[in-house]
C-alpha cells in the first residue's frame, strides 16, 4: 500500500448522472476522468448491471447526459460536434450512435411516448468580434463568459426526422423543461421581469407543442428555481421570500404553491457543480430529495425519511418503478454506481492508504458548536504544522468522504502535517438559522469559528502555533485574505480565487449585484480585506482563474499590488482559459499545479524547505 501523491489525480474516476432503465435492470451513467496526454478531462457512458462487469457504452471523449427511452431501446446522450454539444442517439440493440441535431442542444428529456426530446439551448450566432453591448447586469456568466445576447430557449426535436422546432422566444433564458404527462406542454422556470438583473425573480411557465406564448402558472410568494412534473404533480424548487435562505420545495396546487413538508430543518440539494445532491424524484408515491445534514448529502423521503445516508453523500438519483439508483461518494470513494444499496461498481483506489478523517465538534466562543473534520497521520505526535482550508460558498460545507479536489490535504498529512477543515456559521447542512447567521457579516460572525478551534488544537498539542497556515478557495479565499490582514498568526497565507474588496467585487462579479444585496449587506468597506490589508506580513500566494467572472481575477491583483507595495512576499499565478470552477473542472494540469504550488509554499513558508 502507498500513499496519495498528487499525480494520482490522473488515476480518479469519477462517476455521475446515473440513469436506471425504464426496466429497473441496468443503469447508465457517466464516468469522468482527467487525461494527462490531452490535458482534458474525459467523460464516456457506461452501463451498470448486478451480477455483471460494468461496461463502457461510449468512448468519450465528452459524452454526457445519458438519457433512456421510455421502452428502454434508445439512449440519448450529448457529444461535441465542432465543439458545439448536440443530440445522439444510441440503439440498445447494436449500432453506432447517431447525430440527431446539427446544432448545440443541452441535456434531453423525453416525451412520454418516446417520439420527441426536449432540451433547451442557446438561440443565436453572434459575432465575436462584434462590440459587447449591455443594457442590463446578466451580460456575462461565469464559465460561458460575455453571453453576447445569446438566450437559453425551449426546442423540440422529432426522433424519427430529427426535426427540430423552438417553442420559446424572447429576451428571457428559459431553464430545463420538463414534459406534462400527457406530452402535450413543457413546464420550466424563467424571469420575464424587465429589472430581472436587480430583483431576483423566478416564475414556473408552461408552453404547448404548437409554440403559443408561455403561460406563468406562479405568482411572486416564490422565487422559483426549478420544475418537474412528477406524475400528476408539478413539484417546484425555490425561496420563499429573498434568495438568502435554504432552498424548498413545493406542489402547485389550486390555490398555488404548497411548501413540502420535509421534516427537516435543512437545505434541499439539487447538485450542481461542487456541491452534491440531485433533483427530486417520485419513489411510487413517495417524493425523495436530497439535502445535507452535517458535511454529508443524504436521500430523504418527505417527510424527512432517511433513504440513503450513513457515510454516504449523495449525488445523483434514478428511479424506475419501485426501484433507486444513485451516486454516493464515501471515505474511500470519490463515487460508486448503488442500485436498491447494491453496490454495482468500484471506485476506490485499491493500492492507496488514505489517512482517515478524524470528526471533530468545537466550541466557538459564544457557545456555538463548530463541526470540523482533522486530517493527520494516527502515528505522528507532538505539536506539528498545521493548514486551515475554509470551503467556498459560504453555504457549501466539508464533507468527511474521498476528495479528489483537494489532494494536497491528503499529501501534507504524510509530510507531518495537520489538515483542518471546518463549517463554520454559513455553512450548509445545520440548519437555517445556521446557514444565514454570516449573512451581511463576512469576517465578523464567521472568523471565531475559524480561529477558536485552531486554539483547540494548539492546547491539545496538536497544533504547533508557530507553524500555522490557511488557505481557502472563493469565499474561503475572502477568508484566507481577511484572517491574515486580522490575525498575525498565520505564517504563509494561500488565497485561491478569492474577494479581497467586497465593493469592487459587487460591480465586476457575473453575480456581484446579488451578492452586494443579499450576501454582504453589511458594510462593504469595512468588511474588505482590503481595507486591513497594512496588517498583513505572511507570505502570500495567490491563486486565480484568468477568465474567473465569479470572482474576477482583479480581486488577486489588488491583493498582490497591495502586498508588494508593503515588501510582504507574495506570488500571483494566473491560469489562462481557467473559469471559476477550474479547481474541478478544469484543465487536468492546472489542477495539479494549483495542488503542487499549495504544498511547495507551505514547506517553503512553514517548513523552511521548498518541496
Amino acid at each position: 500500500m502507498s500513499r496519495l501523491s498528487l499525480t494520482d489525480l490522473y488515476r480518479i474516476a469519477v462517476p455521475g448522472d446515473p440513469q436506471l432503465r425504464p426496466d429497473g435492470a441496468a443503469v447508465a451513467y457517466t464516468v469522468t476522468t482527467a487525461d494527462k496526454d490531452s490535458d482534458e478531462n474525459r467523460s464516456e457512458i457506461w452501463l451498470a448491471a448486478p451480477g455483471a462487469e460494468p461496461r463502457r457504452l461510449t468512448s468519450g471523449p465528452h459524452d454526457l447526459a445519458p438519457r433512456w427511452s421510455p421502452d428502454g431501446r434508445t439512449l440519448a446522450f450529448l457529444r461535441p460536434v465542432d465543439g458545439r454539444p448536440q443530440l445522439h442517439l444510441l440503439p440498445m440493440d447494436g449500432g453506432e450512435p447517431r447525430a440527431l441535431t446539427g446544432a448545440a442542444a443541452g441535456p434531453a428529456v423525453w416525451s412520454p411516448d418516446g417520439s420527441r426530446l426536449a432540451f433547451t439551448a442557446p438561440h443565436g450566432e453572434p459575432d465575436p468580434n462584434a462590440p459587447v453591448v449591455a443594457d442590463t447586469l446578466e451580460y456575462k456568466a461565469d464559465g460561458p463568459g460575455l453571453l453576447r445576447g445569446l438566450r437559453a430557449h425551449v426546442f423540440v426535436v422529432e426522433v424519427a426526422t430529427g426535426q427540430r422546432a423552438q417553442l420559446t422566444d424572447g429576451d428571457f433564458h428559459a431553464g430545463p423543461p420538463s414534459w406534462s404527462p400527457d406530452g402535450q406542454q413543457l413546464a420550466f422556470v424563467t424571469s420575464m421581469e424587465e429589472d430581472r438583473d436587480l430583483t431576483p425573480a423566478g416564475a414556473v411557465y408552461v408552453v404547448g407543442l404548437e409554440g403559443a406564448a408561455p403561460k406563468r402558472l406562479t405568482e411572486q410568494d416564490v422565487i422559483c428555481a426549478d420544475v418537474w412534473w412528477l406524475g400528476e404533480r408539478l413539484v417546484v424548487a425555490g425561496f420563499k421570500g429573498d434568495p438568502t435562505g435554504h432552498t424548498r420545495l413545493f406542489t402547485l396546487e389550486a390555490g398555488g404553491l404548497a411548501e413540502v413538508e420535509t421534516g427537516l430543518d435543512r437545505n434541499v440539494m439539487l447538485g450542481h457543480s461542487g456541491y452534491p445532491g440531485a433533483p427530486p424524484v417520485l419513489l411510487g408515491e413517495e417524493l425523495l430529495f436530497c439535502a445535507r445534514d452535517g458535511g454529508l448529502t443524504h436521500l430523504y423521503g418527505a417527510p424527512g425519511r432517511t433513504k440513503v445516508g450513513g457515510e454516504h453523500s449523495v449525488s445523483g438519483v434514478s428511479v424506475a418503478g419501485a426501484r433507486l439508483a444513485y451516486v454516493a461518494a464515501t471515505p474511500s470513494s470519490p463515487g460508486d454506481i448503488y442500485l436498491d444499496g447494491e453496490r454495482l461498481t468500484d471506485h476506490t483506489l485499491p493500492d492507496l492508504e488514505l489517512f482517515p478523517l478524524e470528526r471533530r465538534l468545537f466550541t466557538a466562543p459564544d457557545g456555538t458548536p463548530v463541526e470540523g473534520f482533522l486530517l493527520r497521520d494516527p502515528e505522528r505526535t507532538g505539536a506539528g504544522p498545521l493548514l486551515l482550508d475554509v470551503h467556498g460558498g459560504p453555504h457549501n460545507a466539508w464533507s468527511p468522504v474521498f476528495d479528489g479536489v483537494h489532494l494536497y490535504h491528503q499529501v501534507l498529512a504524510a509530510r507531518g502535517w495537520s489538515v483542518l477543515t471546518l463549517n463554520p456559521r454559513g455553512s450548509d447542512g445545520y440548519g437555517e438559522a445556521f446557514y444565514t447567521a454570516a449573512v451581511g457579516a463576512w469576517g465578523l460572525a464567521d472568523a471565531h469559528d475559524l480561529l477558536a478551534p485552531i486554539d483547540a488544537l494548539v492546547a491539545e498539542g496538536i497544533a504547533d502555533p508557530d507553524r500555522l497556515a490557511v488557505t481557502g478557495y472563493s469565499y474561503g479565499g475572502y477568508m484566507a485574505c481577511w484572517l491574515s490582514a486580522t490575525d498575525g498568526r498565520f505564517k504563509a497565507v494561500v488565497p485561491g480565487g478569492c474577494v479581497s474588496d467586497l465593493t469592487s467585487v459587487s460591480g465586476t462579479s457575473d453575480a456581484g449585484y446579488f451578492m452586494k444585496m443579499f450576501e454582504c449587506c453589511g458594510d462593504l468597506a469595512a468588511q474588505s480585506p482590503l481595507t486591513h490589508v497594512a496588517a498583513v506580513t505572511a507570505p502570500t500566494l495567490l491563486l486565480h482563474g484568468e477568465r474567473d467572472d465569479r470572482c474576477p481575477v482583479g480581486q488577486a491583483e489588488q491583493w498582490f499590488s497591495a502586498l508588494r507595495e508593503r515588501g510582504v512576499p507574495a506570488r500571483l499565478v494566473r491560469y489562462p482559459g481557467a473559469s471559476h470552477l477550474f479547481i474541478i473542472d478544469g484543465r487536468p494540469s492546472h489542477r495539479l499545479d494549483y495542488n503542487e504550488r499549495i504544498v511547495a509554499w507551505l514547506e517553503q513558508w512553514v517548513i523552511g524547505s521548498e518541496s
